[in-house]
């Protein structure tokens, strides 16, 4: 083992007298990593835990005054089996999944990454992944994206490797079609490791590395602990140290005889750098618009609504205001796909989506958070004006003539957003209000405030 990081003064990130004394008496604490992903992080011959998610974990530590030792892993399926065991009480860099949750609870996210899609150069762009069925995608095993596509792309052929350098291998020798990857692994090693033949060819909706601490069931408290040092960076902070990794600095020889070859060497490399970022601009430009827009709603989409709800609710903190969320389902929408046929229930998504930007108030954010649901952010609103809001929206849809020759309606979840709550509490509590809307006969509103019992 590793030992890392001296502590600081815990009351840096606001820790009660409690986790004060939780960390003096349980720390150090020992945790795993991938030893092999760069540019997010990598285990050094020497035994460093380095990379962006090194140097997060890092300042999270200092911000919550905790000691660390890492548990050097030969892998990332072997940091997993030691957080699994308990060799490890937490992981220091992954996705949340429901596979994960099964014993990891989480902190806020660390770091947030959008996932590409890398093909071929010669391969066209990908607007939906549904639609390549039969296509061979190739990912390192054990991941959450393997976790994802599984589940919603069974249409493709699925093959898992032990490394991002053997999925980038075979996607560039035609032993593969396609890997998914975060846009700053990809760019990184594209670079890196000369991969020309490869480009990015699209982005799947809903699929961002949200990137967070993952820390064993049993150690709510040191969860707790270091989500107040993850609260305590900034995104300047987060962006100057992903900045510092994704760089390419370059380094010049002493050897003045080879100053005219050197020269000539960098030259090449800097015509063929700015090709490549030219391309990359373009490309990102592309991905912006797709990454914020639901293409059959054109409201805003999940990965949108993710980014503005993180935003409002530190708001609503900073300013003292109120802050609240509707989850809206279009009641038996699985009906209507069945008996009416899916391109009818496109139109009703398309027409709910027009009654609710046309219902909601200037300030108000609506989006499709998946499927038939729909989700609207209200800053500075109570539960009370949430509510009353959201009875307008079911009213507007109750009314309106879908011509579909049936009268279609919505049900309605409201929860505000409480001193206590997180994202994703504030998110489960309007789930919760939801749920008990649609049992309770649906076509209903129903409100649930922070001090209902779950």
């Amino acid at each position: 083992m590793v030992m890392a990081w001296a502590t600081v003064p815990a009351q840096a990130a606001g820790l009660t007298e409690a986790e004060r004394a939780y960390v003096a008496s349980h720390g150090p604490f020992t945790y795993c990593v991938d030893p092999d992903w760069p540019p997010y992080e990598v285990i050094t011959p020497q035994g460093e835990h380095q990379g962006i998610a090194g140097d997060l974990l890092r300042l999270a530590a200092e911000r919550a005054g905790i000691q660390l030792t890492l548990l050097p892993t030969k892998d990332w399926s072997d940091s997993i089996a030691a957080s699994q065991d308990g060799r490890c009480q937490f992981l220091s860099f992954l996705n949340k999944s429901p596979k994960r949750e099964e014993w990891l609870s989480f902190t806020r996210p660390l770091f947030t990454d959008r996932n590409v899609i890398v093909t071929r150069e010669d391969h066209p762009y990908i607007d939906d992944l549904a639609h390549e069925t039969g296509k061979v995608m190739v990912l390192p095993r054990g991941t959450f994206i393997e976790e994802m596509v599984r589940r919603d792309f069974p249409g493709l052929k699925l093959v898992t490797t032990n490394s991002e350098a053997e999925a980038f291998f075979m996607v560039s020798n035609k032993q593969a079609d396609m890997t998914v990857r975060s846009m700053i692994v990809a760019v990184y090693t594209i670079k890196k490791d000369g991969w020309f033949n490869l480009k990015v060819s699209g982005e799947i909706p809903g699929y961002e590395n949200n990137l967070r601490i993952g820390v064993r069931k049993d150690m709510a408290l040191l969860r707790d602990i270091l989500d107040k040092g993850v609260a305590d960076i900034s995104p300047s902070e987060r962006n100057a140290i992903a900045n510092r990794h994704v760089s390419i600095s370059v380094q010049y020889g002493v050897d003045y005889g080879l100053i005219a070859k050197i020269v000539g060497a960098f030259m090449i490399a800097l015509l063929t750098s700015l090709f490549w970022l030219s391309r990359l601009r373009g490309m990102n430009r592309k991905l912006l618009a797709l990454s914020l827009t639901d293409p059959l709603t054109l409201l805003a989409n999940r990965a949108c609504l993710n980014q503005r709800l993180e935003q409002e609710c530190q708001r609503a903190r900073r300013h003292g205001t109120a802050f609240s969320a509707i989850l809206f389902d279009l009641d038996h929408f699985k009906r209507i796909n069945d008996e009416l046929g899916h391109l009818t229930g496109d139109t009703v998504l398309v027409q709910f989506a027009a009654i609710a930007r046309a219902t909601v108030r200037t300030q108000d954010v609506v989006g499709r958070w998946g499927g038939e649901e729909f989700l609207v952010l209200c800053p500075e609103t109570n539960l009370e004006q949430a509510a009353i809001l959201a009875e307008r929206l079911c009213r507007a849809v109750r009314e309106h003539d879908f011509q579909t020759t049936r009268r279609h309606t919505v049900s309605a979840g409201v929860a505000e957003l409480s001193e206590s709550d997180t994202v994703d509490s504030l998110l489960n509590r309007t789930d919760q209000a939801l749920y008990q809307a649609k049992n309770g006969g649906r076509d209903r509103v129903q409100a649930r405030a922070a001090t209902d019992r779950q």
